[in-house]
């Protein structure tokens, strides 16, 4: 499966299975729960539609004493509790071993095969199979095998590694059992659904379960809206189908949660309306094509939704516009919060790329967002996502003459000074870069405890451009007498823009130190 620091990779396990008692009063698929009558039939019908998939790639790596000499490591199947041993055993020995020696570790051993397992599933008889790209990422060759044991080599039509989705093509002498696909939205939590896949290897394998959860962000990408599953997921299940009772893929199986590296029952799957617009574009146009705002933004917090005057925190925060993009075009600004995009609301940072992504290109939409303390409409016309998209910031206002001296801001435990040459140089700052430099931070202060740090700029206070230290104790002080909690800065530093608010209550306890 896929791993990261909070999904690691896993070891066989093994599953303790509960018998569940009865359901009276339901209909029959809400009744087809284990200790009933069983998944047999549903199951049978389902397995032909889902494959094993196997890539092979070509890897590098470097031995001791060169070519033609010492170990190879072995390739087991995923998972298995040998690989790490020999992975252990083999690092130390490009590193020397007991008794070896330095300059030996340089020589390049003979490129060898590296084998990936996971699963997959049929969705047209043609022979149209979607995966996970995890699954098949730098493969040289792909290879999907069904039910009866019939092997295909499969090309490759497209993938998208945002939403971790891959389409093949096999081609076979008659048409193949498919699967379809159905409605994620409509799946409850508590549904009852079967995962099917090719765990550790073993191949045609089926676990049952329920959805424990909808709309899981586990931190894998922008579009996170994930379902969450207890039907048992393992390593090699990843691209295989989790089926609703009506043997519809409702999602695919992507990633698992598992401290102890088992199956602890908390699996990811990727929502089916989620997949089926993806899969619909890679095979029309060969590739994903998504809604493009043009904007960065960042989560509302609860200290920022009181500087600017919102009632609560939901909606998303522009800390920045690309400067030819659709957002720039519509006139949204840095510090508009956006509340609503196509009449949909935007109820947190996360579900805002989302419902972009999904909106059709070209299309005029309605954007409602908040400024300068009322609601604002706006009309914007969605762009296409670029492949790699490299975000222009919009520019703050034209520079104006300023004194070289610091000015410390009061309570803030901050100074900040003028963007001079000497300061550009100082931090390592470009010449397009606008704003008002923190000079020094005091620790144990607002601007301490939210990370500032000096060589930070200041681009914005309460969304107004600030060029000179005049502007941003002029803006302090505005939002002192309208009896604000806090203030809101646009912060500029090497990791890009972010809104920062600082607190403007005064704590006798506080020590600055």
């Amino acid at each position: 499966m896929r791993s990261n620091p909070r999904l690691p990779l896993l070891a066989l396990a093994a599953m303790l299975a509960v018998p569940v008692l009865p359901i009276v009063g339901v209909t029959q698929a809400e009744a087809r729960v284990p200790g009933t009558e069983g998944f047999a039939d549903l199951a049978a019908k389902l397995l032909p539609g889902v494959v094993n998939i196997s890539s092979t790639s070509t890897a590098h790596t470097e031995r001791q004493g060169g070519p033609g000499s010492g170990p190879e490591i072995p390739v087991f199947p995923p998972g298995s509790p040998f690989e790490q041993f020999f992975k252990d055993f083999m690092d130390r020995n490009r590193r020397g071993g007991q008794g070896g020696g330095q300059g030996q570790n340089d020589t390049p051993e003979p490129a060898r095969k590296m084998q990936s397992l996971g699963s997959g599933f049929v969705i047209d008889p043609s022979g149209i199979v979607i995966t996970n790209n995890h699954v098949i990422d730098g493969a040289d060759e792909i290879t999907v095998l069904l039910q009866d044991n019939t092997s295909f080599k499969a090309k490759l039509l497209g993938k998208d590694a945002r939403a971790d989705i891959a389409v093949l093509k096999i081609i076979s002498d008659k048409p193949l059992v498919s699967v379809p696909f159905g409605d994620s939205d409509k799946s409850r939590v508590g549904d009852v659904v079967l995962a099917i896949g090719n765990p550790f290897g073993l191949g045609g394998s089926v676990s049952a379960g329920i959805v424990s959860a909808r709309g899981r962000d586990i931190h894998q990408g922008p579009y996170d809206d994930y379902l969450q599953t207890d039907a048992a997921i393992n390593r090699g299940n990843s691209g295989g189908p989790l089926f609703n009772m009506d043997g519809e893929v409702i999602g695919i199986n992507t990633a698992i949660y598992s401290p102890s590296g088992g199956s602890v029952g908390i699996g990811f799957s990727i929502p089916s309306n989620l997949a089926k617009n993806v899969v619909a574009q890679i095979r029309d146009f060969g590739r994903a094509r998504r809604g493009w705002l043009g904007v960065q933004i960042q989560q509302v917090t609860p200290d920022i939704a009181e500087s600017v005057g919102l009632h609560d925190s939901s909606g998303a925060l522009v800390a920045g516009i690309s400067g030819d993009g659709p957002a720039a075009k519509a006139q949204l600004r840095g510090g508009d919060i956006i509340l609503k995009f196509n009449n949909q609301d935007v109820k947190e940072m996360r579900n805002l790329p989302r419902i972009v992504a999904e909106t059709e290109i070209g299309k005029d939409v309605p954007v409602t967002v908040w400024r300068d303390g009322k609601m604002v409409q706006l009309t914007a016309v969605v762009g296409e996502l670029p492949d790699d998209t490299k975000t222009q910031l919009a520019s703050a206002a034209p520079d104006k003459p300023a004194p070289a001296a610091n000015t410390e801001l009061s309570g803030l435990g901050l100074k900040v000074g003028p963007l001079t040459a000497d300061a550009r140089g100082k931090y390592q700052l470009g010449q397009d870069q606008k704003g008002v430099v923190i000079t020094d931070v005091t620790n144990g202060t607002p601007a301490g405890d939210r990370g500032l740090k000096a060589g930070d700029v200041i681009v914005e206070v309460q969304q107004e451009a600030v060029t000179t230290p005049e502007d941003v104790v002029r803006r302090i002080d505005s939002v002192r007498k309208a009896n604000r909690q806090s203030v809101l800065m646009l912060v500029q530093n090497s990791d890009g823009l972010r809104w920062v608010p600082l607190s403007l209550k005064t704590d006798p306890s506080r020590k600055p130190g």
